[in-house]
């Protein structure tokens, strides 16, 4: 027995070891030059420095979907000119290599978004300028089918510039899976999906709310939901604000519209990415544009409504994706125009955040994937 209990002694920080070294993943856009493609690093949960573990050439990876399993990877290439796809990998996490399968066009251009289920089943890419859907099955090695299902949008919004026709930016599974949301920039909707992963050619069909209207002219971009899924909030890009949705009686209805800049804050918005912390106690949208912050806000249990706590700096410039680490410690920023990711440390009891001084110099980064 003492033999044993030795042996977990010397075993226990060689666990906890582990339990502190997580795996991360950074999208990017290389058409700037900047940078090659997707790369894997090392992220130390407990300091918050991340190391470089492996990299692979990509065009444009701008935004990644990992599997349930962790063992593909799968990429929006985000072209136009019909040359539009997406990648699926095979991904090694131990040392971080990703290994080409193959790839498919999504028959739209400018894919910005790729989403897949817990199942493995079906992975579905968001074609911006396409302004479209794309569904592909997934096989059991892993690599993506032919294309099963192409959703076109229609429509349009107020803004003569950028809502001209459908702009697809986004699609989110809610928590059981059951349905699929999807943001349309250009026509200021929340398209909803019954999805049923069974169907032999339209996994996608809208449900019995076919869409749920954002602010005129805000520019749905990306959700987050809550885990029991009563609630949705949205981030409007054009609107620089988080527009709260809860679903009674089976229908989604707006209860809260909340500004993601601070009050004195004057120029222009392009907010980007929003995020509920693990313990989904506090919520956090990054904006761009002239702001280049993180908003944070005290989410209500009950209500689902937003306080705002603060407006943090991203200490860089033009943040894209945020990723929470999955203990809640770490939050990590994209700053794609100054080409570093900012890691910053979270207070659990505050939702607010501190500059660790760690960075990941990385050419245009724009995803974030734990």
């Amino acid at each position: 027995m003492k033999t044993l209990a030795v042996f977990g002694l010397l075993t226990l920080p060689m666990t906890l070891f582990a339990q502190q070294q997580l795996n991360l993943l950074i999208g990017t856009y290389t058409n700037t030059g900047k940078s090659q493609g997707i790369y894997a690093y090392t992220f130390d949960a407990a300091t918050g420095q991340a190391t470089p573990k492996n990299s692979v050439a990509a065009d444009n990876p701008s935004f990644l979907a990992l599997s349930a399993d962790r063992l593909y990877v799968y990429a929006a290439n985000e072209n136009g000119g019909g040359q539009g796809a997406v990648s699926a990998y095979r991904y090694d996490e131990a040392s971080g290599t990703l290994t080409l399968v193959n790839q498919q066009l999504t028959q739209g251009d400018h894919p910005c978004h790729v989403a897949t289920d817990r199942q493995g089943t079906h992975v579905i890419v968001s074609n911006y300028s396409g302004g479209s859907i794309s569904v592909f099955p997934i096989q059991a090695d892993g690599r993506l089918g032919k294309l099963k299902q192409l959703v076109q949008h229609k429509g349009s919004g107020p803004d003569p510039d950028r809502q001209q026709g459908p702009h697809v930016h986004s699609a989110f599974f809610s928590p059981d899976e059951k349905q699929v949301y999807v943001q349309d920039l250009g026509t200021d909707k929340i398209q909803v999906y019954d999805y049923r992963p069974e169907s032999p050619d339209k996994p996608l069909v809208p449900a019995g709310q076919p869409f749920v209207k954002g602010t005129p002219g805000g520019g749905p971009r990306h959700v987050a939901l809550s885990a029991d899924g009563r609630f949705i909030y949205l981030v409007e890009e054009m609107a620089g604000q988080i527009r709260v949705f809860q679903q009674q009686n089976g229908i989604w209805e707006a209860i809260q519209e909340a500004d993601i800049n601070a009050r004195d804050f004057s120029g222009e918005d392009g907010a980007a990415d929003v995020k509920l912390s693990p313990d989904g106690r506090f919520l956090y949208a990054s904006n761009r544009g002239d702001a280049n912050t993180i908003a944070i806000y005290a989410v209500d249990s009950d209500t689902g409504k937003l306080t705002k706590v603060s407006n943090q700096s991203v200490l860089g410039v033009g943040p894209r994706n945020l990723v929470i680490s999955p203990d809640g410690r770490h939050l990590l920023v994209a700053n794609q125009q100054s080409d570093e990711v900012v890691i910053f440390a979270r207070d659990a009891a505050t939702g607010l955040l501190n500059d660790t001084g760690h960075r990941i110099a990385v050419g245009a980064p724009v995803c974030l994937v734990f």
